[in-house]
C-alpha cells in the first residue's frame, strides 16, 4: 500500500468519526436541559430562604416606648402605614391584576405562556415584561438578593424566590403584601401612602380613575408620575382602564366616559410624624442597630419593643418650654437682623454668608468673576431671605437627666427636628462659658481650699509659652478689693477665677472635669480652660452637674432599661453602671453650698424670683463672647437639667447683651421646666440634698484615695498634654453679668495678708499651687495674647444701662434680673 493509499484510508476513517451518530445527539440534546437545571440547583442557596420568607409574612418595626409606656417612635424601614386587603379598594386590586397578571389566581408564581410571549416580543425587537405579580413581589422584598440587572441570573433567582413565595402565602396575602411595598415616589411605600401623597384620601375611597392612575405608575414611577408629568400619566391611566374593559372588569361605555375626564391630583407629601422626643429617637435608633447586629436582629421587621428612661411628662415640659423660649428670642432676632438692621450693618458678613452657598459655587463654575457671582447673589431677593432666614434661626439643646440613675428624662435637640435635624445635645460642641468654672472650684476645695478664701479682685496677667500674656477681664474695672471664693463663683468673676486657675493647674481640672463627666470633648490644658474655651457637648456638661447632684459619684447617661421582643420576652436588661466617685462627698458638699448661692443671690436668680422656685436647687449660668452662646444648668437631688441657646453659625449672635446673656435666654427655658415639673409633682420640691456629716480621719482619707484612685486609674480618660495656644475663628467665653455688682463693690475690704494677692489658704491646699499671679494696674488692660480664645469679658451689672434696641424688647419686670 503506497503512501497515496494510506492518506485516502485515514480520511474515509477520519470522516466517519466526524459523522454524529443519533446516540450523540440524544447526549447532546439531554445535556443542555440538565445543565440548565444544575445551574438552577446552584443558584437556590443564593436565593431568599424559607425562613426569610416566612419572616416576611409578619415582618413588624422595632417601637420606643417612655418610662411610663407612651409611643415615642417607631423605626420603619421606610415611609409605610400597612393596611389589610379588605381595607383596599376593589378598584385597586382590579386594576391591578387586569393590568399585571390576568392569570395571577390561575398560576403558582410563573406564568408560563405570558413568559413565552414575552421571550418571543423581546427576540423581535418590541421588549416585554413577563414577570407576574408574585415574581415582582420577589424583587420588591429582596432587591440586594436577587438584583435588578437584565440577566437570566436575575430572572432565575426571581422565578425561584417567586414559587416559595406562592408555596408559603395565599394568594391575598400576596396582593396585600405587594400593595403594601411597592414604592411610588416621594418617600411614599405602599397604596395607603400613595392614596395620602398623589388624592389625600385613604386607599380605601380610590374611586376607578384614582386606582388606574397609581397602577399605571407601576410601569415606571418617575415616567408616569402624575405630578410632572401629568399627560403621561393620563395616557397610562387610559392604557388600565382598557385592560379593564378586556378582561370585563370594566363596562365599555362608562370607559368611554372615563378616559375623557382630566388628572385630578390633590399632591401633599407625606412626613413621618416626629414625635415627642426625635433626637433622642435619632440617637437611641443608632445605638440601637449596634445592638441590634451583634444580636442578630433586625430593627426593622423583628417587633423589637425598647423601653427607654424618658419620661413622657417632662419631655412634653421640655418641648414646651423650649417651644416658648426659643418663639420669644426669635422675634428678637428677626428684629436684631431685620434687612435693614442688623443685616445691612454687617455686609462684609454677609458677603462671607454668600460666598460659602452652594449658589455662589455654582456661580463661580458656570464661568462668573468672584464680583459678578456676588452682586448677582445679593440681587436675588429670594436667595438673600431665606439665607437671612437660615443664618438667624436661633437654636437650642436641652437635657434633663436623674442624677441618681443616670437615666435621661427629657431631651430636645433643636426648636424644630423638621428644620433642623442636627441635635444641639450631643452633636453640637460649643463652648460652655461660665457654666465650665465649678470645675475649677471644684478641684481647688479638693486641694484644701475654702469658699472664704480671698483673692483681690484686680487686673491679671497670665504669661503664656512664646512670651504672650493672657489678660482675662471682667466687664467693669477691677474693684482693688478681696472677694472670697465663693463670690467669685457666685458672681461669675473672671479674674477670681483666673487667679484660682493659676494656683490649681490647667492639668487638674481638665482631669477632674473628665472624671465628672466630660469625656468626648477634648480640653486644652491652657489657662483660659477655666472660663470655658475648650468646646463641649450640652449632654457632657449636664451630666458632669449630674455628678456634682450624686455626691460626685459619676454615672455615665442611660437611655434604655430593658428591650422586649414581640412577644413580650425580655432579651436584656439595662442597668446603670456602678458609680465612679470622682470627688470626694465632703468637696461635693462644699461646691454645692456654693452653687446654691449663684441660685439666691447670684447670676441665677431668675430661678426665685420669676419662677418661685422654692426647693433646694443650685446651679450656673455661663455665656461666651459676643454673647454667641447661652448656658444654664440647675441642679436638684432628682433632677438636673441644662440649656444651650445660640445660633448654628457662631458668628451670629442676638446683638444684645441682656437678651444673650445665658440669664436671659437659657435660664427661661430650664426654669419653666422645673416650675411646672415641681407643681405636678414629678419631683419633689422637699427633697434636699443629703447634708455631709462629720467623718473621722480615716474615712475622709478613705474617701480621699477612692478618689485618686479612680482619678487615675479608673475608666476616666487620661488628661491630655497641654497643646500650644491657638487662636478660634469666631467665638470665646464671656462670663455671667454680677447681678450685685455695686453691692459688692460697696462692701467693707476684706483684710488682706501682707502679700495683698490672697489670703491664706488650707495647708494642704497652699502646699500644692503654684506662685501668686502677676498683677496689673486696677484697670482693666486690653488683651495682648491669648490662650485658646479672645479676650474674655463679663455683661453689664444688674441695672446697668441697655442700648436702646434692649430697652426697647427687655420686659419692666427683668430690668434688674439676670
Amino acid at each position: 500500500m503506497n503512501l497515496a493509499q494510506i492518506k485516502t484510508l485515514a480520511a474515509e476513517r477520519l470522516a466517519r468519526l466526524r459523522r454524529p451518530t443519533r446516540r450523540g445527539v440524544l447526549k447532546a440534546l439531554a445535556a443542555v436541559p440538565a445543565l440548565f437545571m444544575l445551574y438552577v440547583l446552584v443558584l437556590i442557596p443564593f436565593t431568599p430562604g424559607i425562613s426569610d420568607i416566612r419572616k416576611a409574612k409578619s415582618d413588624q418595626p422595632a417601637q420606643v416606648l417612655s418610662a411610663d409606656g407612651k409611643e415615642l417612635a417607631v423605626f420603619k424601614w421606610a415611609n409605610r402605614d400597612w393596611v389589610r386587603l379588605a381595607d383596599i379598594s376593589p378598584n385597586v386590586t382590579t386594576a391591578l391584576i387586569a393590568t399585571e397578571d390576568h392569570r395571577f389566581y390561575q398560576h403558582f408564581g410563573l406564568d408560563w405562556r405570558r413568559m413565552g410571549s414575552a421571550a418571543l416580543h423581546t427576540f423581535s425587537g418590541n421588549r416585554q415584561g413577563g414577570s407576574t405579580i408574585t415574581q415582582q413581589l420577589a424583587r420588591n422584598l429582596y432587591p440586594d438578593e436577587i438584583g435588578r440587572a437584565p440577566t437570566l441570573t436575575r430572572k432565575l433567582k426571581e422565578a425561584i424566590t417567586a414559587l416559595k413565595i406562592e408555596a408559603l402565602y395565599t394568594k391575598d396575602e400576596i396582593l396585600e403584601t405587594y400593595l403594601n411595598t411597592v414604592p411610588f415616589l416621594y418617600n411614599a411605600y405602599g397604596i395607603e401612602m400613595a392614596a395620602r401623597t398623589y388624592f389625600d384620601k385613604s386607599a380605601g375611597k380610590l374611586d376607578v380613575l384614582e386606582s388606574a392612575t397609581l397602577i399605571g405608575m407601576l410601569k415606571g414611577n418617575s415616567y408616569y408620575n402624575p405630578v410632572i408629568n401629568p399627560e403621561r400619566a393620563v395616557q397610562r391611566r387610559n392604557t388600565v382602564l382598557a385592560q379593564m374593559v378586556k378582561y370585563q372588569k370594566l363596562d365599555p361605555a362608562k370607559y368611554e366616559a372615563l378616559k375623557k375626564r382630566p388628572l385630578r391630583i390633590d399632591f401633599e407629601r407625606q412626613t413621618e410624624p416626629p414625635g415627642p422626643a426625635p433626637h433622642f429617637a435619632q440617637q437611641l435608633r443608632k445605638w440601637l442597630i449596634t445592638w441590634a447586629d451583634r444580636n442578630d436582629y433586625n430593627i426593622y421587621t423583628d417587633g423589637l419593643v425598647v423601653h427607654t428612661t424618658i419620661d413622657s411628662r417632662l419631655q412634653a415640659m421640655a418641648n414646651q418650654a423650649v417651644a416658648r423660649q426659643g418663639n420669644q428670642l426669635q422675634g428678637i432676632a428677626n428684629a436684631a437682623w431685620a434687612p435693614r438692621s442688623g443685616w445691612a450693618a454687617n455686609k462684609e458678613l454677609v458677603q462671607a454668608f454668600v460666598r460659602e452657598t452652594p449658589e455662589y459655587r455654582a456661580a463661580r463654575e458656570s464661568g462668573l468673576t468672584p464680583e459678578a457671582a456676588m452682586k448677582q447673589l445679593l440681587a436675588d431677593g429670594a436667595f438673600m431671605q431665606a439665607l437671612r432666614q437660615s443664618k438667624t434661626r436661633i437654636q437650642a439643646g436641652f437635657l434633663a437627666l436623674d442624677p441618681r440613675s443616670g437615666e435621661i428624662k427629657a431631651w430636645v435637640g433643636s426648636r424644630d427636628f423638621s428644620q433642623d435635624a442636627f441635635d444641639h445635645v450631643q452633636q453640637a460642641q460649643r463652648q460652655p462659658g461660665s457654666t465650665f468654672k465649678p470645675f475649677v472650684y471644684g478641684a481647688a476645695f479638693e486641694q484644701g481650699a475654702s469658699p472664704d478664701d480671698t483673692f483681690v479682685d484686680q487686673a491679671v496677667e497670665i504669661p503664656l509659652a512664646g512670651g504672650e500674656v493672657w489678660r482675662p477681664s471682667d466687664d467693669g474695672p477691677p474693684s482693688g478689693r478681696a472677694m472670697s471664693l465663693r463670690d467669685g463663683l457666685v458672681y461669675s468673676k473672671n479674674t477670681i477665677t483666673a487667679q484660682l486657675m493659676q494656683r490649681v493647674g490647667p492639668a487638674k481640672v481638665a482631669r477632674l472635669a473628665r472624671a465628672m463627666g466630660v469625656r468626648q470633648s477634648r480640653l486644652d490644658t491652657v489657662p483660659s480652660l477655666a472660663l470655658g474655651t475648650s468646646p463641649v457637648t450640652l449632654k457632657e456638661m449636664v451630666s458632669a452637674y449630674g455628678t456634682i447632684a450624686n455626691q460626685g459619684a459619676y454615672l455615665e447617661p442611660v437611655m434604655v432599661t430593658r428591650i422586649e421582643d414581640r412577644k413580650g420576652e425580655v432579651l436584656e436588661t439595662f442597668r446603670p453602671a456602678s458609680p465612679e466617685q470622682a470627688l470626694p462627698v465632703a468637696t461635693v458638699q462644699t461646691l454645692l453650698d456654693v452653687m446654691r448661692g449663684v441660685i439666691d443671690r447670684g447670676t441665677g436668680t431668675s430661678i426665685r424670683t420669676r419662677f418661685g422656685i422654692r426647693a433646694d436647687v443650685a446651679g450656673k449660668t455661663g455665656t461666651t463672647q459676643d454673647n454667641a452662646d447661652g448656658w444654664f444648668i440647675l441642679m436638684h437631688p432628682q433632677l438636673v437639667a441644662g440649656a444651650w441657646v445660640g445660633f448654628n453659625d457662631s458668628r451670629v449672635t442676638l446683638r444684645s447683651d441682656y437678651w444673650g446673656q445665658g440669664a436671659h435666654s437659657a435660664l427661661p427655658m430650664v426654669g419653666d421646666f422645673f416650675q411646672r415639673s415641681l407643681r405636678a409633682r414629678v419631683i419633689d420640691p422637699n427633697v434636699r440634698f443629703v447634708k455631709h456629716e462629720e467623718t473621722g480621719l480615716f474615712e475622709a482619707l478613705g474617701w480621699t484615695i477612692r478618689g485618686w484612685y479612680q482619678r487615675f486609674f479608673g475608666t476616666a480618660s487620661k488628661p491630655e498634654a497641654p497643646p500650644a495656644p491657638r487662636r478660634p475663628a469666631h467665638s470665646a467665653q464671656a462670663p455671667e453679668p454680677a447681678m450685685e455688682a455695686s453691692a459688692v463693690a460697696a462692701a467693707p475690704p476684706t483684710a488682706l495678708p501682707p502679700g495683698g494677692a490672697s489670703a491664706p489658704l488650707g495647708r494642704e491646699f497652699a502646699d500644692a499651687v503654684p506662685g501668686p499671679v502677676s498683677a496689673s494696674s486696677p484697670a482693666s488692660a486690653p488683651v495682648e495674647a491669648l490662650t485658646g480664645a479672645p479676650r474674655v469679658r463679663d455683661m453689664p451689672a444688674a441695672g446697668a444701662s441697655t442700648s436702646a434696641q434692649d430697652a426697647a424688647v427687655a420686659p419692666a419686670s427683668e430690668g434688674n434680673v439676670p
